[in-house]
C-alpha cells in the first residue's frame, strides 16, 4: 500500500517519528537504528515503509534501508512475533548484528532484547535459520561461510563481534579462511 515516503523530517518522539509528505503528516514507528540515524527535524528524509493494517489499528513502520524492511517482514511472518517486537529486535540488534546471532545460534544475545524471553529467542532462531545469510558479512565478495568462520575465530580469540566485523569487511577479495584471520589480527591490532 505504501511502499516509502519522502518528505520533511517533523518531529521525533522515540519510537515514532512525523513526516510531512505533501502537507500530510504521516506518524511512523521505527526501530531504535534507523531513528538514531535519522536527519535534524526539518530536514528531508526518505524511509521505507510497511504499511499493517489490524481491526483496531492501522500502523506504518519505516526504515531507512530496505534490507532491513525485509528483515522486519520476515520477523513479522514468525509465529507470535508481531510488529511491537519485530521493532524491539531491530532496535536491540541491528540487521548484521541479528545475522550473526542467527548463524551462530546465539540465543543470550536475543533475550537480552526487551520482550524476548528465552522461547522466544529459540524460536526466532530456528525460524531465521538460513534465512538472514545474505545479511551476513562476506570477507569483500568472499564465500560467506569464510567470513562466518573467522568472524568465531576472531570473538574465541577475545574480540567482540562488533570489533570482527568490520575488520572482515576491509578485508581484500579470495582470501582463505587462515590468510583473512591473519590479516584482520593486523588490523584489530592497530586501533
Amino acid at each position: 500500500m505504501i511502499g516509502r515516503l519522502t518528505g520533511t523530517l517533523l518531529e521525533k518522539h522515540p519510537p515514532q517519528i512525523l513526516v510531512d509528505v505533501h502537507g500530510v503528516g504521516y506518524e511512523v514507528d521505527v526501530p531504535m537504528s534507523t531513528f538514531y540515524n535519522l536527519p535534524a527535524v526539518g530536514d528531508k528524509v526518505a524511509l521505507y515503509t510497511h504499511f499493517s493494517v489490524r481491526e483496531d489499528a492501522q500502523q506504518l513502520f519505516g526504515f531507512l534501508s530496505a534490507k532491513e524492511r525485509e528483515v522486519f517482514r520476515t520477523l513479522i511472518r514468525i509465529s507470535g512475533v508481531g510488529p511491537r517486537l519485530a521493532l524491539s529486535v531491530l532496535s536491540g540488534l541491528n540487521v548484521d548484528e541479528l545475522a550473526q546471532a542467527v548463524a551462530m545460534q546465539d540465543g543470550s544475545r536475543l533475550t537480552k532484547i526487551p520482550g524476548v524471553g528465552k522461547k522466544t529467542a529459540e524460536r526466532l532462531l530456528l525460524e531465521l535459520k538460513g534465512k538472514l545469510a545474505d545479511a551476513l558479512p562476506t570477507v569483500a565478495g568472499g564465500p560467506a561461510h569464510v567470513a562466518h568462520d573467522a568472524l568465531n575465530a576472531l570473538m574465541a580469540l577475545g574480540y567482540s563481534d562488533k570489533e570482527a566485523a568490520p575488520a572482515l569487511k576491509q578485508l581484500p577479495e579470495g582470501l582463505s579462511l587462515e590468510e583473512s584471520i591473519r590479516q584482520a589480527l593486523k588490523l584489530l591490532a592497530k586501533k
